[in-house]
C-alpha cells in the first residue's frame, strides 16, 4: 500500500511539474518515467521566429492604419473646397455665384496637375541648397517597381493643402477678376509660389531640406505655409485688381456690399470646421503617435473661442450694437487658421486664448483694410493672412512641449521659453510675406498689363456669371412659373 501511495504521489508531482513548465511526459530511453525537455536551440529559434513574425505583422498593420488615416484626412481637407466655395458664394452677390464655383472647381483641378508636374518636386524633392527641390517632377522615380502606398497617401495629403492655399485668393479678388487671369494665377501659385515656400518650412517631411525648418521654425499644419501664403496672395491680387465699383466713395465713405446668401456662407463655415479635423489632426499622418486626438480638441476649442470673440467684438464695436453673423463666421475661421500652426504644442487653455485673440483680430483687420481701400469681399486677407501670421507667432508664445510630454523644455515665452522661438517664428512670417508679395505682385501686374486681370465696368455691373460663363445660378423666372 505504501509503495502504491508513493508511486501515485510521484506521478502526481511529475504531472504538476509538467503543467508548470509546459513539457510533456515521455518515456526515457532507459524505460523509466522522466521528462525530456526539447532542445534549447529549437525553442529559442521558434520563439524568436514567432516574435519576429508578430512584430512584422504589427508593423504592417500600423503602416496600413497610418495610410488609411492620412487618406481619410486628405478626403476631409478636399471637402474643404466645398466649404470655401459656399462661403465665397454666400458672401458675394448672386450674379457672380457661378464664377465663384467655377474658380473653386478649377483651382483644385489645375492645382492637382500643376502640383503633380512641378510643385511636388520643388517642395519635397531632394535638394542641396535648402531653397527648393530638384527631383520627383511629374512624380518620376516614385512609381518604379510599383507606387509605394505611403508615398501615394503623402502626395494626396499634400496636394489638397496646395489647393487650399490656391483657393483662398478667389474670395479676396471676387466679383471683378477675369476667369482666364485667375486660371493663370492658379497654375503659378500651385506650381511655384506655394511649393517653394513650402520647401523652406516642410521639405524634410519627404526628401528635401528647408532653411527655415533648420532654424527651428514651427508650423505644424500650415498657418503660414498654407494660409498666409493664400492670404498674402489675396492681398497682392486685391491691390492690383482694385476695389469693386461703388465700394468706396470719393468722400472716403465705405459702402457695404452684402452677400446674397448667409445660409450658404454658414453651411460653408461648418463644412470648413469639419474639414479642419482632417487638416490639423491629419498632419500627424499617424494614428499611433503625434497626439492627433489632443490636436482635434485644441482645433475645436480655438474655433469656438474665435467665433465667440468675433461675435462679442462686433456686438460691442459696431454702430448697430448687434451681433453680426458674417463676422462671427469669419471669427470661427480665424480661430481655426490661428491654431493650425501651434495645434500640437499648446495646452487646451492656450488654444482658447489663441482663438479669442484671433476672433478680435479678424474684426480689427477687416476694418483696417477697408479703411485703406483694399476691397476683400469675404475677408480672406484678414482670416488667412493676418490670423495665419498671428497663429504662427503664437507658437512662440504658448509652446508648452514639456508640459505636454513632447519635449525636454517649453519653447513658449509664457512658459519660460524665452524669446528665441519668437524670433524664429517672426523670421518665417517675414520670409513668407516677402516671397509671396513679391512674386504675386509681379504675377498680377503682368496679367494686368496683358489685359487678363480685370473685367470691364459693364461686365462687372452685369455680373460675371453672364459675361464670363453665359449662365446664371438662379433662374427665378422658371421658379415663379
Amino acid at each position: 500500500m505504501n509503495n502504491w501511495l508513493t508511486t501515485m504521489m510521484t506521478l502526481l508531482l511529475l504531472s504538476f511539474c509538467w503543467v508548470l513548465v509546459g513539457a510533456q511526459p515521455v518515456w526515457a530511453q532507459d524505460g523509466s518515467a522522466g521528462l525530456i525537455e526539447p532542445p534549447v536551440a529549437t525553442v529559442s529559434d521558434s520563439t524568436e521566429e514567432a516574435a519576429s513574425d508578430d512584430e512584422d505583422s504589427l508593423e504592417a498593420l500600423r503602416l496600413d492604419t497610418d495610410i488609411l488615416w492620412t487618406c481619410v484626412a486628405a478626403f476631409l481637407v478636399f471637402f474643404m473646397q466645398a466649404g470655401f466655395a459656399l462661403v465665397e458664394a454666400g458672401f458675394t452677390r448672386a450674379k457672380n455665384t457661378i464664377n465663384i464655383l467655377m474658380k473653386n472647381l478649377m483651382d483644385f483641378s489645375i492645382g492637382s496637375i500643376a502640383f503633380w508636374a512641378v510643385g511636388f518636386g520643388l517642395m519635397f524633392g531632394a535638394t542641396t541648397n535648402g531653397y527648393f527641390g530638384t527631383s520627383y517632377f511629374f512624380v518620376s522615380g516614385l512609381e518604379e517597381g510599383g507606387f509605394d502606398q505611403w508615398t501615394a497617401a503623402f502626395w494626396l495629403f499634400q496636394v489638397v493643402f496646395c489647393a487650399t492655399a490656391a483657393t483662398i485668393v478667389s474670395g479676396g479678388m471676387a466679383e471683378r477678376t477675369k476667369f482666364v487671369g485667375y486660371l493663370c494665377y492658379s497654375v503659378v501659385l500651385s506650381a511655384l509660389i506655394y511649393p517653394v515656400f513650402g520647401s523652406w518650412a516642410w521639405g524634410s517631411l519627404f526628401k528635401g531640406d528647408g532653411w527655415l525648418e533648420n532654424l527651428g521654425f514651427i508650423d505644424f499644419a500650415g498657418s503660414t505655409v498654407v494660409h498666409s501664403v493664400g492670404g498674402w496672395a489675396a492681398l497682392a491680387g486685391a491691390i492690383v485688381v482694385g476695389p469693386r465699383i461703388g465700394k468706396y466713395g470719393k468722400d472716403g465713405s465705405i459702402r457695404a456690399i452684402p452677400g446674397h446668401s448667409m445660409p450658404l456662407a454658414a453651411l460653408g463655415v461648418f463644412i470648413l470646421w469639419l474639414g479642419w479635423f482632417g487638416f490639423n489632426p491629419g498632419s500627424t499622418t499617424s494614428v499611433g503617435g503625434g497626439g492627433f486626438a489632443r490636436i482635434a480638441v485644441t482645433t475645436n476649442l480655438a474655433a469656438a473661442a474665435g467665433a465667440l470673440s468675433a461675435m462679442f467684438t462686433t456686438w460691442l464695436m459696431t454702430s448697430t450694437k448687434k451681433p453680426d453673423l458674417g463676422m462671427s463666421l469669419n471669427g470661427a475661421l480665424a480661430g481655426l487658421v490661428a491654431i493650425t500652426c501651434p495645434c500640437a504644442t499648446v495646452t487646451f487653455g492656450g488654444s482658447i486664448l489663441i482663438g479669442l485673440i484671433a476672433g478680435a483680430l479678424v474684426y480689427c483687420s477687416v476694418m483696417f483694410f477697408d479703411k485703406i481701400r483694399v476691397d476683400d469681399p469675404v475677408g480672406a486677407i484678414s482670416v488667412h493672412g493676418v490670423c495665419g501670421a498671428w497663429g504662427t507667432l503664437a507658437a512662440g508664445l504658448f509652446g508648452a512641449e514639456q508640459i505636454l510630454g513632447d519635449g525636454d523644455a517649453n519653447t513658449g515665452l509664457f512658459y519660460g521659453g524665452g524669446t528665441e522661438q519668437i524670433v524664429i517664428q517672426l523670421a518665417g512670417i517675414g520670409a513668407c510675406f516677402v516671397w509671396v508679395m513679391t512674386t504675386c505682385l509681379l504675377l498680377f501686374f503682368v496679367l494686368k498689363s496683358m489685359g487678363l486681370l480685370r473685367v470691364s465696368p459693364e461686365e462687372e455691373s452685369e455680373g460675371l456669371d453672364l459675361t464670363e460663363h453665359a449662365s446664371t445660378a438662379y433662374h427665378l423666372s422658371e421658379i415663379r412659373s
